[in-house]
């Protein structure tokens, strides 16, 4: 159904440019939205006329016209008057409207072809004979973004990016949970990776600034054909939920960017603790303290670089070497030399992974 304000604006233009009253009413007489500063037509004529075999008809110094959704009368709309003019701007008026249904029903079967669509639940030959009916192209480049929203059901946020993309009808935007805001973009052959960053980053910003919403932003790799949304679909998911793992100071993250913590992340849990036994053997070290995890970020931030580091930590070359030793005897591993450096990096990520692996199973 169209909405009230559509309607209302829709009858207030044609109110100014022909200066006939219009009101909407639906079959049982009650008034939707209307123009006339006074009374309308009483609901039992309108039910009478609702239930005649007339499309249009004048009743009690009105034109009464019925409005059309697939051979069902889904609004009637009266004229003030019973004049030629009266008649001929019901039957615009009309004309109008039954467009406007036509273009918002058109707007909610794209809407469910797209979640559909992201969610694979299409088959192949139903993904192209649906997008011809919807007019939607099949072998553009795409790629799907996901914006996370701080808090469930942000309409500001969804408001916010529907005006942003407002000029661009071939971009689809949507959701399919209460957190997320999904876009499909439609992308320039020219468009890189860069590009696509870009405009992640803008989504950022705009919601940051305009609908004051804290978001993170992923996004998949580009596709060319439609039946692909869903793949870009995944990866843009599989990039925020890695992002939280091992990124969390990250508000963008791009799929083509998610290094070792890819690989992590598809691994089996089982194989995890295997790999932190090897690692650790049956004693694996206790969570580090505020100072210690400072310290080894630091380290790694200045690529093991001793006196670096200690400036930057404001201490003393000895107090880090210190510290660094004192890792060494509850890990077993000196992050001064390079393998076991690589090793206790890629081991704290497992960690990660596991601790966000189990919170999510409780």
């Amino acid at each position: 159904m169209v909405s009230s304000q559509v309607l209302q604006k829709t009858l207030d233009e044609l109110r100014t440019i022909t200066r006939i009253d219009l009101c909407v009413l639906n079959t049982d007489g009650v008034m939707l939205v209307t123009t006339f500063s006074d009374a309308a037509p009483d609901s039992d004529s309108v039910r009478q006329f609702a239930q005649s075999q007339a499309d249009s008809q004048v009743l009690q110094g009105y034109y009464f016209f019925k409005v059309y959704d697939n051979q069902n009368i889904e609004y009637i709309l009266v004229a003030r008057g019973n004049s030629d003019d009266a008649y001929m701007i019901g039957k615009v008026a009309v004309c109008q409207i039954q467009n406007l249904i036509i273009a918002y029903k058109e707007r909610l079967d794209k809407n469910n072809f797209v979640q559909n669509l992201l969610l694979d639940n299409l088959l192949l030959v139903d993904i192209y004979n649906r997008a011809k009916k919807l007019r939607i192209e099949t072998d553009v480049r795409r790629v799907v973004y996901i914006v996370e929203t701080k808090y469930e059901k942000d309409n500001s946020a969804l408001e916010t990016v529907k005006s942003l993309f407002a000029t661009k009808p071939k971009d689809f935007i949507t959701a399919i949970d209460e957190r997320n805001i999904i876009i499909i973009k439609e992308l320039k052959e020219t468009d890189t990776y860069e590009d696509m960053t870009n405009i992640a980053c803008m989504l950022v910003d705009m919601l940051n600034a305009e609908a004051m919403s804290q978001v993170r932003v992923a996004y998949g790799n580009p596709i060319s054909e439609i039946k692909n949304v869903s793949r870009s679909y995944k990866e843009a998911k599989m990039a925020l939920e890695v992002g939280k793992i091992f990124y969390s100071e990250k508000n963008v993250i791009p799929y083509n960017n998610l290094g070792i913590g890819r690989l992590i992340y598809q691994l089996p849990i089982p194989l995890c603790e295997m790999f932190m036994t090897e690692v650790f053997g049956e004693h694996l070290p206790d969570t580090f303290d505020e100072e210690t995890l400072m310290t080894i970020n630091k380290f790694f931030e200045n690529n093991l670089n001793v006196s670096e580091t200690s400036r930057q930590l404001y201490v003393h070359r000895n107090t880090l070497v210190y510290r660094l030793e004192k890792l060494q005897k509850s890990t077993g591993l000196d992050i001064r030399v390079f393998d076991d450096a690589l090793t206790f990096k890629i081991a704290m990520m497992v960690v990660s992974y596991m601790n966000y692996m189990r919170n999510n199973d409780l």
